[in-house]
């Protein structure tokens, strides 16, 4: 039984996690209380205060009323994060009405994969998840708050943040979302543009006016990448107000939910995020992401997290849970929907309901709404000016883009672990046909990514093979995004070849129809199996049996010595200030993270 087999696998969670689990619940506690204001000098409370409105310095030096943390991601040039701009004042605003406080405590960078990916800049992606936790830190460390408020959207941003919120984890959280653009362009049509392009046949001027049209107003992209699957996450981890991930920007609803945060916050204090986040909150979490086909960025990001809160989660506990997890949306790069679709045909709220009458949710958990979550089969609808709950559709609107556990798209989630010589890597085979889940074929060695794509335009890759390329994991190169390869190895498929990729880098969210066993580990770097590889090894990515192996001699293979690291430029775009993380940076299995194992 699925409820059987995920009590097993929790358990088995906490045993791993017990005596981590146990000393950070004990640090946390020795915080709580360990400074307050009233504890702090009188210089110090006066340089807290400084700023604020004379009205307000009346209020607040009485120090028997909370004063909350606001940490923002906000920037006007990322869609995703522009609508944020208003929100502090919103929510200080509406704490004020409850005898509450709050102070824009600080600011963490957000940067784009969509604008940074095929360039030097994208190598500053991943450690920037590591930088915000970071910065998030040193925004709570003043020692004035009473929990917080965090605002962000997109793929290291919300784990950057609650890294960092766990870090205070004796201080109640609550997560804020900014939600989804508009639909555009189709993401199918979207995607066909730039097959067009790779091919020659359509010019730069048309590919811009494509990716223009969707990529167009305030919001998330519309596809299911780590961005949106963010927000999905945190909501199956119980920090959202229920059912508002995906309200579009600038709405009337989507204010007013930002407004019930405050009130939440104020008038029903949830408990520290530290003991309210728990292996089983971190289990839903990946349940959720299963069940939606969400980005395989969070192989890493829900891994950091739980070691964040003391719990020890890996992959073959996603290779588990994946197992007895039906998938029951299709949403691209996994179907042809995009985001709103989804939620049109019922959401999140859809998918909570369902998971539950499965028995696959812990509803035993804890949720800034309570216990259980129940509350998050129910979406959010304006009564005038006052947020109001109804209960979700019992029936998917839409049964091609998202449907019931009785008939889903598929018995698992589409999430594997691969296995063999080379090493252990993560495939999403959501997206790819049944024909291409078995790829045997020549091994051809790439320097970069750019180094696939010159090769592609001098016609040398009309041929059947497995590309691979190594020396792109987190402590070569900060573990880039492969973004610009898919439409390349997306046309050779096409065209009747058999393609595949293998690489210690990253595809993400948008991994598509081509099989890409990522994130390989150990990375090159670490001498990983993958820089053994040589051209013409003929190799088997083998997504049903979970296999990835060079179909050599055993005592060949242990003979071989690891390639020569690619020479690389390290500096431009700020490279050279990470330099320390790509040293400290541990491994991808065990979340990428900088701050020591």
């Amino acid at each position: 039984m699925p409820k059987k087999a995920l009590e097993d696998i929790t358990k088995g969670i906490v045993e791993r996690s017990r005596d981590t689990r146990k000393a950070y619940l004990e640090r946390i506690a020795r915080a709580q209380g360990k400074i307050q204001r009233k504890d702090l000098g009188c210089a110090n409370l006066a340089h807290t205060y400084a700023s604020l409105p004379e009205s307000v310095k009346a209020q607040i030096k009485t120090n028997d009323k909370p004063n909350y943390a606001i940490i923002s991601a906000y920037n006007d040039m990322l869609s995703a994060h522009q609508p944020l701009k208003d929100y502090p004042e919103w929510i200080k605003a509406k704490l004020l009405t409850h005898k509450a406080f709050g102070q824009m405590a600080g600011g963490v960078p957000a940067m784009c994969d969509g604008i940074t990916q095929g360039y030097s800049g994208m190598e500053l992606s991943l450690f920037s998840r590591d930088v915000i936790a970071m910065s998030t830190a040193i925004a709570l460390s003043h020692n004035v708050f009473d929990g917080a408020f965090y605002l962000g959207v997109c793929d290291k941003i919300v784990p950057g943040l609650l890294i960092g919120a766990l870090s205070f984890g004796h201080l109640p959280a609550i997560f804020v979302p900014a939600g989804p653009m508009g639909s555009g362009l189709a993401n199918a049509q979207k995607s066909k543009v730039r097959e067009l392009f790779a091919q020659g046949k359509v010019s730069r001027q048309e590919l811009l006016e494509s990716e223009m049209k969707s990529y167009h107003s305030p919001g998330t992209c519309t596809f299911y990448g780590t961005a949106n699957s963010n927000q999905m996450v945190v909501e199956l981890m119980g920090l959202h107000l229920p059912n508002s991930a995906f309200i579009n920007p600038h709405t009337s609803l989507r204010k007013a939910l930002v407004e019930q945060a405050a009130t939440h916050m104020a008038t029903r204090t949830p408990k520290p995020v530290g003991e309210m986040i728990s292996e089983k909150n971190i289990v839903n979490a990946i349940v959720g992401l299963m069940a939606t086909g969400g980005s395989t960025n969070h192989t890493m990001h829900l891994v950091a997290i739980a070691k964040a809160a003391g719990i020890v989660i890996n992959w073959d506990d996603f290779a588990a849970i994946s197992k007895i997890t039906p998938l029951l949306a299709k949403i691209y790069p996994n179907g042809q929907a995009d985001i709103n679709q989804f939620e049109a045909a019922g959401g999140l709220a859809f998918v909570v309901r369902e998971l539950l009458k499965a028995g696959l949710l812990h509803e035993d958990c804890d949720t800034i709404m309570g216990q259980g979550l129940e509350a998050y089969s129910k979406n959010p609808y304006l009564d005038g000016d006052r947020v109001v709950y109804q209960e979700g559709v019992k029936e998917s609107q839409n049964t091609d883009i998202l449907r019931g556990v009785d008939a889903p798209f598929s018995s698992n989630g589409g999430l594997e672990i691969l296995k063999g010589n080379v090493g252990r890597a993560v495939i999403k085979v959501s997206a790819i046909a049944e024909e291409h889940h078995i790829i045997k074929a020549p091994a051809l060695i790439f320097e970069s990514q750019q180094d696939l794509i010159d090769r592609f335009n001098r016609q040398e890759l009309q041929r059947d093979f497995i590309a691979v390329l190594s020396y792109q994991g987190p402590r070569a190169n900060g573990m880039p995004e492969l973004h610009k390869l898919t439409p390349i190895l997306g046309v050779l498929q096409d065209q009747g070849f058999k393609v595949a990729l293998v690489t210690d880098g990253r595809m993400s969210g948008a991994s598509g129809k081509v099989p890409a066993a990522i994130q390989v580990s150990p990375e090159a770097l670490l001498g990983g199996g993958i820089a053994k590889i040589q051209d013409g090894d003929m190799l088997l990515l083998d997504a049903k049996n979970g296999i990835l192996q060079v179909l050599i001699e055993d005592k060949e293979w242990e003979a071989r010595k690891p390639s020569t690291p690619f020479m690389r430029e390290l500096f431009g775009s700020g490279r050279e200030l990470f330099a320390g993380l790509r040293f400290l940076v541990g491994s991808t299995e065990t979340g990428a993270v900088s701050f020591g194992e």
